[in-house]
C-alpha cells in the first residue's frame, strides 16, 4: 500500500482516510470485530507483561543504521507527565537507527504486514508484524516520534471509526519534542533518530533502573553485564567454523564477578526438506554454542538454554546456550519443535557440540576429557523432543568418534 504524499502528517492524514474511513460516510461493518481481535492479541499474546521490552530490543537490533553510527539504544523513565495522560510514569525510548519510512508507518497501523520479511540471508531477529501492539500491555496511549513523523495509538476506539490500537493521530502538543530533549541523555542536541514515548498505566512497572547520574560513584545502584574481551579467536575453514572466548563481567559489581564462555560458531547448509515459507531466502544456519567455563553470572531464577538471538523461556538442562535462528511461537517465549525448520537446526547441534569439544580439547592444555567435566553434565530435559533431537545424538556420537567411553558418557 502505497500513498502519494508530500509530508508525514499528509501521510497520516491519508492512512487514516483510506484504511480507516476517516470523513468518509462508509462504515466498516468489521470495525468492531477487528477491534477485539486486536485487543485480544495485545493482551494475552504474551504471559509476561515486561515481555514488551524485549520486542522493543528486538526491533532496535533489526533495524538500519548509518554507516559508521554505533547503534545504541537507551531507556528512560520519569515521574514527569509529558503526554498529559495523568500517567503516574512515562517510559523513553531512545534508538539511533535510520527512522520509520513510510512503510514502515504503514505496517504498525496494520496486523502481521511486517516490513521485515524476506530481508535477510541468514536469519530474522523480528518479523510478526506484531511485536509493538505488546506495549499496550503497559502503555494506554503509546506515541512515536521518527523521521517528522508523531504519531499516538491508543487502545480505545476512535471516535471516528471505533477502531483502537492501529489508528495513528497526530501529535499536536503533548509530548513535545522540547520536553523529550530533556529527558535525552545522548549529549547532543538533537535527538536520535527514533523515540518511543510510552505514558505508563498505574498498575504497571514499579521500578526500572536504567541510568544513574550521581557525583559520586559509590551511591550508584545499577549494575550490568558487559563484554570484557574475546580473545583466542580461531577460524576452522574446513568446517566453516569459529571459536573464541568471551569474557563477561558484571559492571558496577565491587567483587569484580567474572565469567568466561567457551564460544563456537558454526554455518550449516539449511537442507531443502527443511525449508519453511517463513524462511524461503534463508541459505545457511548459524549455530552458535556457549559453554560457561566457572560459575555462570545468572541475572534470575533460571538460566535460559535456547536463544533466539534473545533469550526464550527454555531451559534445557544441558551444559551449554543454543543460539540460532529458531522460529517461535507467537508469544515468543519457546521455539516451536514440531517445526520442521526447527527440527533442521537441532539435527546440526549435535555435530557442532562434537567439532566445538574437540577443538577445545586440542586447544587446553593437558587435555584429556578428565579436563573438560562440566561439558557432560548432561541432566535429562524436561522437553522429550530436545532429549531425542540433542542429546541423544550427541551421545551417540561421543561413542562413534570413541571420545569417551560408553558406560561413562552422560
Amino acid at each position: 500500500m502505497a500513498y502519494a504524499m508530500a509530508t508525514p502528517k499528509e501521510h497520516i492524514e491519508e492512512i487514516r482516510r483510506k484504511m480507516f474511513f476517516i470523513g468518509s460516510e462508509v462504515i466498516n461493518p468489521l470495525t468492531k470485530m477487528v477491534h477485539r481481535a486486536v485487543e485480544l492479541l495485545s493482551a494475552e499474546l504474551y504471559t509476561k507483561d515486561v515481555h514488551f521490552l524485549m520486542e522493543l530490543i528486538q526491533n532496535a537490533e533489526d533495524n538500519e543504521y548509518l554507516e559508521g553510527v554505533d547503534p545504541s539504544l537507551e531507556f528512560v523513565i520519569t515521574s514527569r507527565d509529558i503526554t498529559g495522560t495523568g500517567a503516574p510514569a512515562t517510559l523513553l525510548i531512545f534508538n539511533n537507527e535510520k527512522g520509520f519510512s513510510a512503510k514502515n508507518i504503514e505496517s504498525i497501523c496494520d496486523v502481521g504486514n511486517s516490513t521485515k520479511k524476506g530481508n535477510r540471508k541468514s536469519g530474522y531477529i523480528g518479523e510478526k508484524g506484531i511485536g509493538f501492539k505488546s506495549v499496550f500491555l503497559i502503555s494506554a496511549q503509546p506515541c512515536i516520534f521518527s523521521n517528522g513523523y508523531q504519531i499516538k495509538f491508543t487502545e480505545e476506539p476512535c471516535p471516528h471509526c471505533n477502531l483502537g490500537y492501529i489508528v495513528p493521530d497526530w501529535v499536536n502538543e503533548k509530548p513535545s519534542l522540547s520536553d523529550i530533549q530533556k529527558l535525552c541523555g545522548s549529549g547532543s542536541k538533537d535527538l536520535p533518530t527514533t523515540t518511543f514515548v510510552l505514558p505508563l498505566k498505574p498498575d504497571k512497572i514499579k521500578r526500572l533502573s536504567v541510568r544513574e547520574d550521581n557525583k559520586d560513584p559509590l551511591r550508584n545502584t545499577v549494575s550490568a553485564i558487559a563484554i570484557n574481551s574475546e580473545t583466542n579467536f580461531v577460524t576452522r575453514k574446513n568446517i566453516d567454523a569459529e571459536s573464541y572466548t568471551l569474557h563477561l563481567a558484571v559492571n558496577g559489581d565491587r567483587n569484580n564477578k567474572e565469567c568466561n564462555y567457551y564460544m563456537w560458531r558454526q554455518r550449516f547448509p539449511v537442507k531443502q526438506e527443511n525449508k519453511v515459507e517463513r524462511r524461503m531466502d534463508v541459505e545457511e544456519w548459524v549455530i552458535i554454542l556457549a559453554f560457561p567455563n566457572g560459575e555462570r553470572l545468572r541475572r534470575g531464577a533460571t538460566s535460559p538454554g535456547i536463544y533466539a538471538f534473545l533469550p526464550t523461556e527454555m531451559v534445557t538442562n544441558f551444559p551449554f546456550i543454543i543460539q540460532a535462528d529458531f522460529l517461535l511461537a507467537s508469544s515468543r517465549e519457546n521455539i516451536v519443535l514440531d517445526n520442521k525448520w526447527n527440527q533442521g537446526i537441532l539435527s546440526c547441534v549435535s555435530s557442532a557440540f562434537v567439532n566445538a569439544l574437540i577443538s577445545l580439547v586440542k586447544m587446553t592444555e593437558g587435555a584429556p576429557v578428565s579436563s573438560l567435566p562440566p561439558m557432560f553434565r548432561f541432566d535429562s530435559s524436561s522437553y522429550s523432543q530436545l532429549n531425542k533431537d540433542v542429546r541423544e545424538p550427541i551421545r551417540a556420537k561421543l561413542i562413534e568418534e570413541d571420545i569417551v567411553p560408553s558406560e561413562s558418557c552422560m
